[in-house]
């Protein structure tokens, strides 16, 4: 998604979401078609999953509050029915932030019990409270069905991967992934260690992921061009490979400080394009190490 590099300056995805070099006024949603009736919506934030029919419109995840007006206007492009249910796959503010005003337009929020809890517990930048709007509004533990549209959508909850509160969400008959955060499509991820996140729970969700593929599946990254199984097998390596690094350094005594200075430790994933802006090589290091120290 070319907007994340340029766009969005994350500083922290618990407390605050700074929008930095161009005006949200100016994003535009660009919608792919998945499959008959599933779409995947990009603009600034999270990507977005549509399912689409004449009576119902289940959208997963919803940006920022000001693209509601132009997320909403895309999805009437592809159908004139209500948004009945937004399923959130994590609480950060890139991907509910639009709750609210989804919610005032009629439609359900679902998500994992933690993900009401950290936005209840959150506050805006503002340091007030998130109005009572843009909690979920039905909540699991493990996981759920959603039958909507013509097919099953299977809800999983992921442990401790970027959060504490991520959720797969797989199309059982379009055959259609979404992972929220879990993946980074060709970039470092963000494992919000302070929000619960870990290197094992993001590893062993990307398993989970992979074992409800296959060949022909369509994945939604939280951020990034649409995916595929090879692609996200690449990446579950990436992440393997650079666990076992770490835990190298860390078993031989290194310091935090002594890992996250070391360039040669991420160089051959450096080279590959994955440092970005917000989790650079030497943020990843830092990030393995703590969770991995743990």
């Amino acid at each position: 998604m070319k907007f994340i590099k340029s766009l969005i300056l994350i500083v922290s995805f618990t407390t605050s979401i700074i929008i930095n070099a161009q005006n949200l006024k100016d994003v535009t949603i660009e919608t792919t078609k998945l499959s008959d009736h599933v779409y995947m919506l990009v603009g600034a934030g999270g990507n977005i999953g549509v399912s689409v029919s004449d009576e119902n419109v289940f959208v997963i995840d919803d940006q920022f509050a000001p693209l509601t007006e132009k997320i909403v206007a895309a999805i009437k492009k592809l159908s004139n029915a209500p948004i009945t249910y937004v399923a959130n796959t994590h609480f950060h503010g890139d991907h509910s932030g639009g709750n609210e005003n989804m919610a005032k337009l009629g439609a359900t929020i679902i998500a994992h019990d933690n993900v009401r809890k950290r936005i209840e517990e959150t506050p805006k930048r503002d340091g007030s409270a998130n109005p009572v709007e843009a909690l979920p509004v039905i909540t699991f533990n493990d996981k759920m069905n959603l039958h909507i549209n013509g097919e099953k959508v299977i809800i999983f909850h992921v442990d401790n991967a970027h959060t504490d509160g991520d959720s797969l969400l797989y199309f059982t008959k379009s055959n259609v992934l979404h992972t929220g955060d879990t993946y980074f499509k060709g970039w470092y991820p963000y494992i919000d260690l302070k929000s619960g996140g870990s290197v094992d729970g993001y590893i062993e969700a990307a398993k989970l992921g992979l074992m409800l593929i296959n060949d022909e599946t369509k994945i939604i990254p939280g951020h990034g061009k649409l995916s595929n199984k090879t692609e996200y097998k690449t990446y579950l390596e990436m992440l393997k490979d650079l666990k076992k690094i770490i835990l190298d350094e860390i078993n031989k005594g290194k310091t935090e400080d002594e890992v996250v200075a070391n360039e040669t430790l991420t160089k051959p994933f450096d080279d590959q394009g994955y440092s970005w802006n917000f989790i650079t090589s030497e943020k990843i290091r830092r990030a393995f190490y703590n969770s991995l120290k743990k």
